[in-house]
């Protein structure tokens, strides 16, 4: 593991590189790409084993964007530890590119698993997981999943599933950052206490801040090695840019003119906060 200030330079560098990426295409989900950042710079700072060389290592630690509209937070992460060109994150949703909007593992290097119909990518990473188990491979699978995206019922499936087999190689961040398409997740569906959701399913669960890394750490320091984990992230929608996450229902949003100066402004300043010139 990389020091945490380390990690804090990259989780800022990804949302940089996002906020510029979603600007160039105009419009897009920056708000829950926003919020996952920085568990995405915990696991590709040292944590997860992958060769980014050897994208398709057999081996490797595997991840599983399931909430698919942050895939541009994933494409950064990648792209950040030199799993493809940074030139490519300007084609984000352009023809012919190889970063579609949701994550497709037949395009881009790194992605291991399709996704975008939410709750598919809970059944995914489960079978990721057992397949791991079944060849007797060391590795672990970790899956992202969004609150709102908590209301399919095939997320829970996947969760029983998963307790019952006692898939103590995956392991699940839940982003809470409480908002999803249409409004607040207490608005639409109130999914009450997740952690204890996860804990009553069979899984070990911990409750922290999502936008610490050094919570991030610690809570995967902290793995359960008897059952299936659950880290629930609370986060903000946006975090990071508060340009964005102020705004009330920011699921997708246009990002261009001056919300695209401000959000890259707000971006380089916790860099160069950071002591990154």
């Amino acid at each position: 593991m990389e020091n945490l200030k380390e990690i804090e330079i990259f989780a800022a560098k990804i949302r940089l590189e996002t906020t510029k990426m979603i600007g160039t295409r105009g419009f897009g989900h920056i708000s829950g790409s926003l919020s996952v950042a920085d568990a995405l710079a915990v696991l590709y700072g040292g944590v997860m084993n992958v060769r980014p060389n050897e994208p398709n290592w057999a081996e490797r630690d595997k991840l599983v964007m399931s909430k698919g509209h942050a895939g541009p937070a994933v494409y950064s992460a990648l792209a950040l530890r030199g799993f493809f060109s940074m030139d490519w994150l300007a084609t984000l949703n352009q023809p012919e590119t190889r970063l579609p909007s949701h994550c497709d593992m037949k395009l881009t290097p790194g992605v291991d698993m399709t996704t975008g119909s939410l709750g598919q990518g809970a059944s995914a990473a489960v079978g990721l997981a057992l397949a791991q188990k079944l060849d007797e491979l060391s590795s672990r699978t970790y899956l992202f999943v969004g609150d709102g995206e908590c209301n399919e019922g095939q997320v829970w499936e996947a969760i029983m599933f998963a307790a019952q087999h006692k898939l103590n190689n995956l392991v699940t961040f839940v982003d809470y950052n409480k908002k999803q398409l249409d409004g607040t997740t207490a608005e639409v569906i109130d999914m009450g206490d997740i952690a204890v959701k996860f804990a009553n399913f069979g899984w070990h669960t911990q409750n922290i801040n999502g936008q610490s890394v050094a919570e991030i750490v610690q809570a995967l320091q902290n793995l359960s090695s008897n059952m299936p984990n659950a880290i629930i992230l609370n986060t903000t929608k946006g975090a990071g840019v508060s340009a964005i996450s102020d705004v009330t229902l920011n699921h997708h949003m246009v990002v261009d003119g001056d919300l695209l100066a401000t959000a890259i402004a707000e971006c380089e300043a916790k860099l160069a906060e950071l002591g990154v010139k």
